[in-house]
């Protein structure tokens, strides 16, 4: 497959919402079954704040996934100054869209179970995507480039249980056969020559610090394989959220972004960018995986 774009030498994926199925579709669906206004709980997960917030401490390993993080949790999602400026931002739409009871002539602030959307959004991201796993393989299988992973993600205690109950396992749910990948690890991490999550190195995306250090883990593999040097410049970035990709890009990363639902749109991109054949689909373009 020719392409007159020089082929990165190193390519570095986010894992939710890229390799493995959104959990952002987890939490759009929590949405519409509580009628919560579409985008909300990202948008308080995003306000934090970056220092405190619930979502970003437990990202950046700083406290431990336990009843406690739940309830913080929680009031990171019913902040009242949040939900209006959110109502606020959605103002010159027709209608919200959702929200609870009225009170007052306003939608109150939504009461969120907060162990129920967590565990449905970990659940759901162990499903590989059935584009772009398949093409990820492929790229681990041509052996042409450094695959990194940087991944905002959970440290996960011994034995939790989920919201039914059940112990919590992050392995990946691979397809049954006669898919090509039914007996791949169910490790993620065997898919890459570095995987860097944000609770085990304490920086997450989007601090530049966070792309700084993945390039420089790459670039220490490169030159052990000889494969010469991994700069900013020379490392494709994949990623789901655009303020990831835009602090990616101020760091010198050449970005693609990957929207929800449409993977395969991002696997095209990413041909081109590698100068690979990387979709191979069913009659009817259904992924194969």
């Amino acid at each position: 497959m020719g392409s007159s774009i020089e082929p990165p030498k190193a390519i570095l994926f986010d894992i939710g919402g890229v390799v493995v199925i959104s959990p952002f579709q987890a939490i759009l669906d929590y949405e519409i079954a509580s009628k919560i206004p579409i985008g909300y709980i990202n948008y308080a997960i995003q306000a934090g704040p970056h220092d405190t917030g619930a979502w970003q401490l437990l990202e950046r390993g700083e406290v431990e996934l336990n009843d406690a993080w739940f309830t913080s949790f929680k009031s990171q999602l019913s902040r009242p100054e949040v939900w209006t400026a959110y109502l606020a931002k959605l103002a010159s739409q027709e209608s919200v869209g959702g929200g609870q009871a009225i009170d007052g002539g306003k939608p109150r602030v939504p009461s969120i179970d907060a162990k129920k959307l967590f565990w449905s959004m970990m659940k759901i991201s162990r499903t590989p995507d059935p584009y772009m796993y398949p093409a990820l393989r492929r790229l681990q299988d041509s052996g042409k480039f450094i695959l990194g992973a940087f991944s905002n993600n959970v440290t996960f205690p011994p034995g939790i249980r989920d919201d039914t109950g059940e112990i919590y396992t992050k392995e990946l749910i691979l397809p049954p056969p006669p898919s090509p990948y039914a007996n791949d690890s169910s490790d993620i991490t065997t898919c890459f020559d570095i995987f860097l999550g944000s609770a085990a190195v304490g920086v997450r995306k989007p601090d530049p610090e966070a792309y700084k250090l993945a390039v420089r883990e790459m670039d220490k593999i490169a030159q052990k394989k000889g494969m010469g040097r991994v700069t900013e410049g020379s490392t494709l970035f994949l990623d789901d959220i655009g303020i990831n990709l835009k602090f990616a890009r101020r760091t010198g990363l050449r970005t693609i972004k990957v929207d929800l639902g449409r993977t395969r749109e991002a696997v095209r991109q990413l041909e081109l960018q590698t100068g690979m054949k990387l979709l191979r689909e069913e009659e009817g373009g259904k992924a194969r995986l």
